[in-house]
Parts: structure tokens; sequence; C-alpha cells
């Protein structure tokens, strides 16, 4: 007899009522039963749940950890202090950060000080979707046991009625032992 339902897959495939099960094996138990494979994927459900906010500081962390962004404000710095520099004084521009550079500090602080939250945000998004992709990687392991070990129960099955109906045929035949080659 084949299992149906939830409570009948726990018991048949891992000798145990459904209610002693974890909520991702009761979950698992119920999509095989349900004939439902998949659950959304690990992407998909870190999308659904993701914010402006959090969307904003992927964004910036991915930006902000580029080969690009740093080649671009590298240029903006040597750019900075060119111009606010003794070369171009001679030139009659007069520079509006002079050498210390304490504007330059002042925006570089303050860069550092608003992207280094962003840039944390999106590695604990990073982590909540690897939990998530853990969680997915996890389900579909133990449906593959748990459809391995019910393929495995219904060979056995297969094979003790094969048996079973080669004895009665034998019986039937008057007990003949079987020939060697």
């Amino acid at each position: 007899m084949i299992a149906r339902t939830a409570e009948e897959l726990a018991q048949e495939l891992l000798d145990r009522k459904l209610t002693e099960l974890g909520p991702e094996e009761q979950a698992v138990l119920g999509r095989v039963a349900g004939g439902t494979y998949i659950g959304p994927d690990a992407d998909e459900a870190a999308q659904m749940r993701m914010t402006f906010g959090d969307r904003l500081a992927d964004r910036v962390a991915a930006v902000g950890g580029s080969w690009g962004f740093i080649i671009f404000f590298g240029i903006v710095l040597f750019g900075w202090m060119l111009i606010n520099s003794e070369v171009l004084v001679d030139l009659g521009i007069k520079p509006f950060d002079a050498y210390p550079y304490i504007f330059l500090n002042l925006m570089l602080s303050m860069l550092a000080a608003i992207q280094a939250p962003v840039i944390m945000m999106s590695q604990n998004r990073q982590a909540s979707k690897d939990r998530v992709a853990a969680r997915h990687d996890y389900e579909v392991n133990l449906r593959t046991q748990l459809e391995i070990l019910r393929l495995s129960r219904r060979v056995d099955r297969m094979g003790h009625a094969l048996l079973d109906r080669l004895e009665a045929i034998e019986r039937t035949v008057g007990g003949a032992e079987n020939p060697t080659r």
C-alpha cells in the first residue's frame, strides 16, 4: 500500500509520528504527500522579503566593493589633490582646500561613516540569503533521502512478492528443484 498522507509517510518511512518531527521535516513530508516537489527557490524567497533599504544596501555594497569604484575614487582623490596643490597656484587657480586637505578628510570620514553600516547591512542580508539557501539545500537533501527510502522499500516489497510467486509456482509444478548450469 502506498502512503498518501504526511502522517502515513512519517510512520512508513521514518517509523515516527509526524508530530515528533521538526517543522522542516513536516513541511517536506507534506510536500511529498501532496505531490509538490519544490518550494520557492532560495533566491526567490530572499527576493520576496527584500525591502527598498535591503536592495539599496546590496547595490551600495556592490558598487562600493568594485574595482571600478576604487579606480574612480582614486582618480577623484588625485584630482582633488591636484586642484588644491601649489602647482595650480602658478596658473592662477586658488586652492579651496589647501595641503592638509581638511575638507577632503571630512568628506572621506562622512563617506566611511555612511558606507560602512550600509555594507554591513548588505552582509547581513547575504548571511540571511545563505541561511535560506542552506534550509533549501537541507530540504532538497531530505526529500531525496525520503524518495530513495520509499523506492528502496517498494523494490524490496516487489522482490518479496516475486519470490513468493516463484515459490508458489515451484510448489505447483511439483516441487522441482532449481536446475543448475
